[in-house]
């Protein structure tokens, strides 16, 4: 068995046209899905032009949790405590900082240089984090 690509992520949202409105009007992603499934509204976004990897806005409740629990996570959510991650790459770490800035969106750290890369940190309505960053390319400094 060989894996070969990660197709989708998923986070929790409390509400998912708040979170259109932040994944798609600030973080300029698209659309990939929104159907109602009956039990759930499947929605999902991606980068530009790559369809082939989406990020779940979900609901917390059911199929997967039952209301109790789905209760905790939301509450949890809300405070901060049990948001999720997404690592996003650009290739001006400063020039997004600046457009998202003056979005509005909340930003958790400024763009700092890194082993790595430059990156910075963003947090979304619902307390998930969101780490930005503009990689080095280590096989060209390599050669």
């Amino acid at each position: 068995m060989t894996m070969n690509a990660i197709s989708r992520s998923q986070i929790y949202v409390l509400d998912q046209d708040e979170a259109l409105d932040f994944y798609i009007g600030k973080l300029g992603l698209e659309l990939n899905t929104d159907q109602d499934l009956g039990f759930m509204r499947w929605l999902t976004v991606n980068i530009p032009g790559d369809r082939q990897r989406e990020i779940l806005l979900e609901k917390p409740g059911p199929p997967n949790l039952d209301p109790a629990t789905a209760e905790q996570v939301r509450e949890l959510l809300s405070k901060g405590a049990a948001g999720g991650f997404l690592f996003m790459t650009t290739d001006d770490a400063h020039k997004t900082y600046e457009e998202l800035v003056a979005k509005g969106v909340d930003i958790t750290d400024e763009p700092m240089e890194r082993p790595y890369g430059i990156d910075f940190g963003i947090r979304d309505p619902f307390g998930n984090q969101i780490r930005i960053g503009q990689m080095f390319d280590r096989k060209a400094e390599q050669r």
